[in-house]
């Protein structure tokens, strides 16, 4: 390995601990002449100028406003495409003779100069973590303007699938012990129960009966990638209220039995579509079998974000009607307060508990899939749909997004790969008998699919 190599190496491990290097006193540049450093990366030679046009290229583009933000991804667009004539001329010569050397001229002709640029601009020291931050500022312009921007996120997308690749992700355990930056983090990026300070965070780290593991990767050694915090319990607890009891009495982990996967949260918007939390759940639940053998289940305690606009839904389609438990649960969950007062939440019980069933299990996309994102998570990962929870996330947010349920999926490892075939050959759903039994009577014949 070069000198050169070798000190770019250390210069790369250095940005990435401190942050993006950038002299804020630096001349903004326009965006004609990042344009012109962005051509000039894709034909440069050598790796040393390479580095440097790099990162100015990334600093010119975190000091850009949102209309130049929306020229830069323009010119990615248009400027950085496979050339067409090239590409046909390709096509046209591996379509009159299929051989390995016409393929590979094909394969080099539809590549886009995008994703060189792209790698190039990897090179340059924190430039990893500039990317994913560059396509966070992409995403929400893909509804715009799909047509033009979607190819420029598919060459992003396919290069963080390389990038962030399993096999380049380190597990580690969060705990009060962790640097400050690193906790800093997990407070900012927790994106299920809210952790509202320091010594909420404690309660979530320190007592002997918690956990919380998360991944990540080299080039960005102290930010996380997605963590999970887990409780570990002598049963499967029926809300989140128990899970998050300050004053609950901590038992030794030795003792426990059920290790609860009770909040996952992905830390970067930018690495959206990018599969982590797959490899995370699995990981973490074959170290903790490990390291505490009396462990027997591994469950889930699971929001059901896609449910009250679900129920909302209802009242605009004919078919499948209500039956009277369900239309007086739908008429309570309806009303104001109406978890505040045990009356209400006991009568609205059956029908609530009939209606989560009915939406997890018949409630589909077009492709065949669950239309709640935690579900289709959990499911593709081989959990089987164990217990729906009545009433057990009673805060505002719990309410507005679930109707106060929860959901139990259950991974058992063993059987997940099972499962997991069986849900992405043909989108079988893995259900308790407890949960099967929550359906009408009406929808036994079909129990997977809703009417449209």
């Amino acid at each position: 390995m070069s000198r050169t190599s070798l000190l770019q190496d250390l210069l790369s491990s250095i940005a990435s601990r401190t942050g993006f290097l950038s002299d804020p006193r630096s001349r903004r540049l326009t965006l004609a002449e990042t344009a012109k450093l962005c051509h000039d990366l894709v034909s440069a030679r050598g790796e040393p100028s390479g580095v440097r046009i790099a990162t100015q290229i990334l600093v010119s583009f975190r000091q850009m406003d949102e209309d130049e933000a929306d020229g830069f991804f323009a010119l990615l667009a248009d400027e950085f495409g496979p050339p067409a004539g090239r590409l046909r001329k390709a096509a046209e010569a591996y379509a009159a003779t299929p051989t390995a050397e016409t393929l590979s001229a094909l394969q080099h002709a539809a590549e886009p100069p995008r994703q060189e640029l792209f790698r190039r601009l990897n090179l340059a020291a924190g430039g990893t973590a500039e990317l994913v931050r560059l396509r966070e500022r992409l995403l929400p312009r893909l509804k715009r303007d799909p047509a033009r921007l979607e190819a420029v996120d598919e060459d992003l997308r396919h290069l963080f699938q390389s990038w962030f690749n399993r096999g380049f992700l380190v597990l580690k355990r969060i705990d009060w012990d962790t640097p400050a930056s690193v906790l800093e983090k997990i407070i900012r990026y927790e994106a299920v129960h809210t952790i509202g300070n320091w010594d909420e965070l404690r309660q979530r780290l320190a007592p002997g009966d918690r956990r919380c593991f998360a991944f990540f990767h080299p080039s960005i050694p102290d930010d996380p990638l997605i963590f999970v915090e887990v409780a570990l319990t002598g049963e499967t607890p029926a809300s989140i209220t128990e899970v998050l009891d300050a004053d609950r009495l901590v038992r030794p982990a030795a003792g426990m039995t059920t290790a609860v996967f009770y909040s996952i949260s992905n830390c970067h918007r930018g690495l959206a579509g990018i599969s982590f939390g797959s490899f995370l759940i699995k990981q973490v639940a074959e170290d903790l079998k490990a390291d505490l053998p009396g462990l027997k289940t591994f469950v889930t305690l699971s929001p059901v974000p896609g449910f009250q606009s679900w129920l909302q839904s209802l009242g605009a389609k004919p078919v499948p009607a209500l039956d009277a438990a369900e239309a007086k649960a739908l008429a309570i969950v309806a009303e104001t307060g109406w978890a505040a007062d045990p009356a209400r939440v006991e009568a609205a019980r059956p029908g609530l508990l009939a209606l989560g069933a009915r939406y997890l299990l018949k409630a589909k996309r077009p492709d065949g899939q669950p239309r709640d994102p935690v579900a289709r998570f959990h499911l593709g990962n081989g959990a089987l749909l164990n217990r729906i929870m009545h009433l057990a996330d009673p805060s505002a947010r719990g309410l507005a997004q679930s109707a106060g349920l929860m959901v139990n999926y259950l991974y058992d490892l063993p059987r997940l790969e099972q499962h997991h075939e069986a849900y992405a050959a043909e989108r079988q759903v893995a259900a308790s008998r407890a949960v099967t039994a929550l359906l009408s009577s009406r929808f036994n014949d079909n129990p997977n699919r809703e009417p449209a």
